[in-house]
């Protein structure tokens, strides 16, 4: 069975997220009350990747879109953007072996991303390893070569 993803404020929150002009910088997508193959936008915000880690659950599963600003230095800035696929420790085993199906009527409308960061504990989505994926999913290093990945 597929996920519905039809409504429209799902588009809007993936696109406000993207939005340069926006400060928002995360949405949250979980499913309608009742509707276990719904998604509805639950939350967006534009306090960072720790504002929307503090949003986060055990008991919650859904999927997070987080814009995040990289820089090597004072004169590279570049925009990245994080799938986080969540699925909190306390979440039943019927959910979270729907969302390994599910993921892909998400990524259908959350399409452009970076990197994936799958989590199931908050400890999972420390800003600075995400960071490090980042940078090596980016390929060269511009950096001065003062970082050791």
């Amino acid at each position: 069975m597929s996920l519905n993803v039809s409504d429209p404020e799902i588009a809007t929150a993936y696109e406000d997220v993207r939005d340069d002009k926006t400060s928002t910088d995360w949405a949250f997508f979980d499913f309608a009350n009742g509707k276990p193959d719904r998604l509805k936008v639950a939350g967006s915000g534009s306090g960072g990747l720790s504002e929307f880690v503090g949003q986060l659950k055990p008991e919650l599963a859904g999927w997070g879109y987080v814009r995040l600003n990289m820089s090597n230095d004072e004169y590279s800035q570049r925009i990245k953007f994080v799938l986080v696929p969540w699925c909190g420790e306390s979440v039943g085993i019927m959910r979270k072996a729907k969302l390994s199906i599910q993921i892909a009527d998400v990524k259908n409308i959350l399409r452009n991303f970076h990197i994936e960061v799958p989590a199931s504990q908050v400890q999972d989505l420390d800003e600075k390893d995400i960071m490090t994926r980042l940078r090596r999913a980016g390929g060269a290093n511009y950096d001065r070569q003062s970082s050791n990945y």
